[in-house]
């Protein structure tokens, strides 16, 4: 698809501001540029659930992610390819990003098999078997048309003992190797390694060495977030972005609440996706400045106030929390729309937030504004 690739700006990263460790800077793609620290929404079946395009976009969202595994099994990516695309497919016309299949395969699919081929296994929607190579999902990643391309690896669950570890960080590096053969040259495209080890700060370094040596236009921390609680993963974002180099993003996935994004950015991450604020939006959680509200609570009912006064919102400009609480215990399907709609403007307004405290160096005076909020805890019941 050499649509809008040729004559417009090639991709690139440039840095503006650091702050400590925190780098704030953009991201050039011939979609668009994305401003880091970015947060990605998650677009996992070519939608970002209860939200329209355009409304995600007002969020401040400057890409979305889209999930390979799901799309290669419901529509396909070929049937997307012959509709013109994913971003003409689901009316996104900024970058998207996704992933390599790799993660979903091990967290969703039924039985599964490894060997140095790939992995073959079962759709957890009908039961079919697939088999993904690092040549397969470079092959459908192309065919979906995305602007960032992850490598296809292996994320083995935590806790795993070291040798287990070892062998599939190097597994993931022969893997990270297949997919830039596979990937080739496509200007305007970009291809992101995916940096393993574990919690193990010597595998991570190995890893980080043998993905500069392959060469990528971005890096990615995986294998983090997995279950192995916010301090053991801050222990390793204490390392491991400084491992990566300096003049490419960093991207950690599937990164997290809004303290672990903090956190993360902290310690000199550009970029992260989470499903969290929209899947919490549809079970009635609300992210705000004072921290989580539970709209289904009784203590809202009568309540005229907006969740979030800072906020500006539809949820939070135009409606009540006794509305947004009436709406949840009915099963009214705008109160997931209304809930991610703020979630995701609250995600978005805290990247926001740091890109204008690095580049203003007050990096932690404003760390300390945003724990103080969330700490004070929801406002008092009337």
């Amino acid at each position: 698809m050499g649509d809008m690739t040729d004559t417009q700006t090639p991709f690139s990263f440039s840095l503006n501001a650091t702050d400590g460790k925190a780098r704030t800077g953009v991201i050039q793609t011939p979609r668009g540029d994305i401003r880091t620290p970015a947060f990605m929404p998650v677009g996992t079946a070519a939608t970002v659930k209860a939200m329209m395009p355009e409304s995600v976009r007002a969020t401040g969202a400057d890409i979305l992610l889209g999930n390979t595994y799901h799309l290669m099994l419901r529509p396909t990516a070929e049937r997307i390819a012959k509709l013109g695309g994913l971003h003409k497919f689901m009316n996104w016309d900024r970058p998207i990003l996704t992933d390599s299949g790799g993660f979903q395969v091990m967290s969703l699919a039924g039985l599964r098999k490894l060997t140095e081929k790939g992995v073959t296994f079962k759709s957890h929607i009908d039961g079919s078997k697939h088999e993904i190579t690092p040549e397969r999902s470079m092959e459908i990643q192309e065919l979906l048309g995305s602007d960032i391309v992850m490598c296809f690896d292996e994320c083995p669950a935590l806790p795993a003992d070291r040798t287990r570890i070892a062998e599939s960080m190097e597994l993931s590096m022969r893997w990270a190797a297949r997919s830039k053969a596979a990937f080739g040259d496509r200007p305007g495209h970009a291809l992101f390694g995916i940096q393993q080890g574990g919690l193990e700060q010597d595998l991570r370094g190995q890893s980080a060495e043998a993905l500069r040596e392959i060469g990528f236009d971005g890096y990615a921390v995986g294998g983090l977030a997995v279950g192995e609680g916010q301090e053991a993963m801050f222990g390793c974002l204490d390392y491991a972005p400084d491992q990566l180099p300096v003049d490419k993003p960093r991207y950690l996935m599937g990164v997290g609440k809004p303290d672990d994004i903090v956190g993360a950015v902290a310690r000199g991450i550009d970029m992260m996706d989470c499903v969290l604020p929209s899947r919490s939006g549809r079970t009635g959680q609300a992210f705000t400045r004072k921290g989580v509200v539970n709209i289904k609570n009784a203590r809202h009912a009568d309540d005229p106030r907006p969740l979030d006064e800072g906020c500006a919102c539809p949820a939070c400009s135009n409606y009540s929390r006794a509305y947004l609480h009436h709406v949840f215990r009915s099963h009214e399907m705008i109160s997931g729309m209304l809930l991610t709609w703020h979630n995701l403007r609250y995600f978005q307004d805290i990247m926001d937030g740091m890109r204008g405290a690095i580049a203003a160096g007050t990096f932690e005076a404003w760390q300390k504004d945003f724990h103080d909020g969330r700490a004070q805890g929801d406002i008092d019941p009337l």
